[in-house]
């Protein structure tokens, strides 16, 4: 989610005025496969923020405040979509009570529920049950004083078999706070802490071990159950931290390679200052976990003049798709030794440049002759959905 301070950077307003059909990326993002386009969605009323999709069902929400046709309307809807066919086709939108952004949303891995954190005032995480999908049913909205400044977002996830959320909430102070979904009708918090310098953002959990993106404190990992340190989820024991080069992380994927056995690296995005429709700016970093104790920062990727922002990952293919704002959606491969790359390949910090070892393989969205800023991406079976902020829901299709 945008954490910006909406300042045009004097030479990134120059590149957008001088790119009137659309950004084009000037480190050679042409060179790979372009992403094929099938369809647009198109939301005018607010900014469109993140997606998820199941089956043929497409969930979006919406961020800020957006004028439209003299109205200017709160990001406080979730758009749900048919995204059976190549246009994604709006068939409803809900409002959420209480909030003025709704910037994320997830489904739970059996398909039960949708939940969307609220912010900013009267924060909470809204709880619904999709046994019609086209119709979810609110059964609660959690809130406490531990969340009154606004849940920025939530990750869903599961641990030793029980659901939790995983909720970054706003300063001050940032707070990471953990409540147990269990009952969803009447979640209850788990655990609570101050953390993040000045943000807590994003969390990314697996088997057991819970990473934090704490914006310029970096990344922290946590033993919660998976990390030998006797770490659980209402009691996480801290395992290591690392500073990302030029701070700001924002989250985070930790890569499972399923054909390798590898699960050597996890990715972080950094956010930095943008403008929507103009300017963004943030690269991606390659972080060496296989010893918790002492990540270590070993490959970026940047785009001169954009930013990246959420991730999905083909794990199967070992490819990451990463939102990049106003540069559309880049696609890496992520296989294989990504820090051990020739001299030549390498910046001054010692970190492999992964553009110049030929892993960005794919782009999309940057041609389409109109401003686009992607915030998130979501793949799903051979197609790859592309939230827009101000044209809403693209449908793609992912590389094979």
């Amino acid at each position: 989610m945008r954490r910006v301070s909406w300042k045009i950077l004097g030479a990134f307003l120059l590149w957008s005025v001088a790119c009137e059909n659309g950004f084009v990326d000037p480190n050679g993002g042409v060179a790979s496969a372009k992403l094929v386009v099938d369809g647009l969605g198109t939301v005018q009323d607010r900014y469109t923020a993140e997606v998820w999709a199941v089956g043929n069902i497409a969930y979006t929400t919406t961020w800020g405040v957006r004028a439209f046709n003299g109205i200017t309307s709160p990001g406080n809807a979730i758009k749900i979509w048919n995204v059976a066919g190549n246009t994604p086709v709006l068939v409803d939108s809900m409002i959420v009570d209480g909030a003025t952004t709704v910037g994320d949303v997830q489904v739970s891995d059996d398909g039960k529920l949708l939940v969307v954190p609220t912010e900013k005032a009267q924060g909470s995480i809204a709880i619904y049950d999709l046994t019609n999908p086209l119709k979810p049913h609110l059964l609660s909205q959690f809130r406490n004083d531990d969340l009154a400044t606004g849940v920025h977002t939530a990750a869903i996830q599961r641990v030793n078999g029980k659901l939790y959320a995983f909720l970054s909430v706003d300063p001050s102070p940032a707070r990471l706070v953990i409540v147990d979904l269990s009952n969803p009708e009447a979640p209850t918090q788990v655990f609570s802490q101050a953390m993040g310098n000045p943000f807590v953002h994003d969390v990314f959990v697996r088997d057991g071990i819970l990473f934090v993106a704490l914006w310029n404190d970096g990344v922290s990992i946590f033993d919660i159950g998976g990390g030998g340190k006797n770490g659980t989820v209402s009691a996480p024991v801290l395992l290591g931290n690392v500073l990302t080069q030029g701070g700001e992380a924002h989250n985070i994927w930790w890569f499972h390679d399923p054909v390798s056995g590898s699960k050597r690296y996890a990715f972080v995005g950094e956010e930095a200052t943008g403008s929507i429709g103009a300017a963004s700016a943030g690269d991606i970093h390659v972080i060496d976990v296989s010893n918790f104790a002492a990540p270590h920062e070993v490959g970026f990727y940047s785009v001169v003049g954009a930013g990246t922002h959420n991730f999905s990952v083909d794990e199967s293919k070992g490819i990451l798709y990463a939102a990049y704002y106003n540069a559309g959606v880049r696609a890496l491969d992520i296989r294989g030794d990504l820090g051990g790359c020739a001299t030549n390949l390498k910046d001054t910090f010692g970190r492999c440049d992964l553009r110049k070892m030929g892993r960005e393989i794919g782009h999309g969205l940057t041609d389409m002759g109109m401003p686009v800023y992607v915030w998130g991406v979501h793949k799903v079976g051979a197609s790859l959905f592309a939230s827009d902020m101000i044209n809403g829901l693209w449908k793609l299709e992912a590389l094979q």
